[in-house]
């Protein structure tokens, strides 16, 4: 009995990485006022012309029955199943899936389903997913495959800084007084995701300053903790994230991935945010 792994599309992995590690995927939702979109069925470009339109849309979760075939595919087949979602505070995905394995074990009360709340999202959902992949290719068991998905979560941070405090205000993740003084005064705040909630982790005058200090944070915890993988993220501005990642992989001579932040967590964070989520070999927290 084989274990498979099922996450959802704020994970933003590349296409490549799960066809070959077999990341099975549910998508979440973006609604305009006349039109919606699997967050998986539309392109950064054209999502933030169809913003600049309309207006900012908001986000749905999977289905009820997108969740239910998907999981209950693994499990006819035999195999048990680990899935790890967006953080429960983000997102009623986490708790939708709990609902569909109950009722998946009313039919069949042997299926083996663990569902795990990643606190994030993002690459920091992401890397947990695809250590937890991996493991599970390298023929791990049920339980093991969950523990090393657990553990990757403790060990990761996902930093990031949006381009301004407009789409943070209208998503409602920062206060309206807040936005606009930080507007005014270009107070650009380093956000971070603890306890599945973001949060400022500082505030700078500028976005030189960010990007130095969301380094120097890097630095200093694979200083304490080693280093696992690093990706860099970004929102509609490719060219800023490349100068990023070569300044990272100066700094500490390894492999740096670019990776677009898709629709979804997009229309809270707006476009030229930029981030950088890494894991390190100990737990950090």
């Amino acid at each position: 009995m084989a274990v498979q792994i099922l996450t959802d599309s704020t994970s933003y992995i590349t296409k490549d990485i799960r066809s070959n590690l077999n990341i099975k995927m549910v998508s979440l939702n973006v609604i305009f006022n006349d039109e919606s979109f699997k967050e998986t069925e539309i392109d950064n470009e054209t999502f933030y012309k169809k913003m600049e339109e309309k207006g900012i849309p908001t986000s749905s979760q999977p289905s009820v029955d997108e969740l239910y075939d998907e999981m209950k595919s693994v499990v006819e087949k035999g195999d048990s199943l680990v899935c790890i979602f967006l953080s429960s505070e983000m997102s009623g995905t986490y708790t939708t899936a709990h609902m569909v394995k109950n009722m998946i074990l009313e039919e069949d009360k042997d299926a083996k389903i663990e569902i795990l709340d990643s606190r994030s999202n993002c690459m920091q959902l992401g890397f947990a997913v695809i250590t937890a992949a991996r493991a599970a290719k390298e023929g791990k068991t049920l339980e093991q495959v969950k523990q090393i998905a657990e553990e990757n979560i403790r060990k990761s941070r996902f930093l990031f800084i949006p381009d301004n405090l407009e789409y943070l205000k209208k998503g409602g993740r920062i206060g309206g007084a807040s936005a606009l003084i930080g507007n005014l005064l270009k107070i650009i705040p380093i956000l971070t995701v603890e306890n599945g909630k973001t949060t400022v982790l500082k505030k700078v005058r500028t976005k030189k300053k960010a990007i130095t200090n969301m380094i120097d944070r890097m630095i200093s915890d694979i200083t304490n903790y080693g280093l696992g993988e690093i990706v860099v993220h970004h929102i509609n501005c490719f060219d800023e994230a490349k100068k990023f990642a070569d300044k990272v992989k100066e700094t500490l001579n390894v492999n740096v991935n670019i990776c677009d932040i898709g629709s979804v967590i997009g229309l809270h964070v707006g476009p030229g945010a930029i981030g950088l989520v890494y894991y390190t070999e100990k737990k950090l927290r």
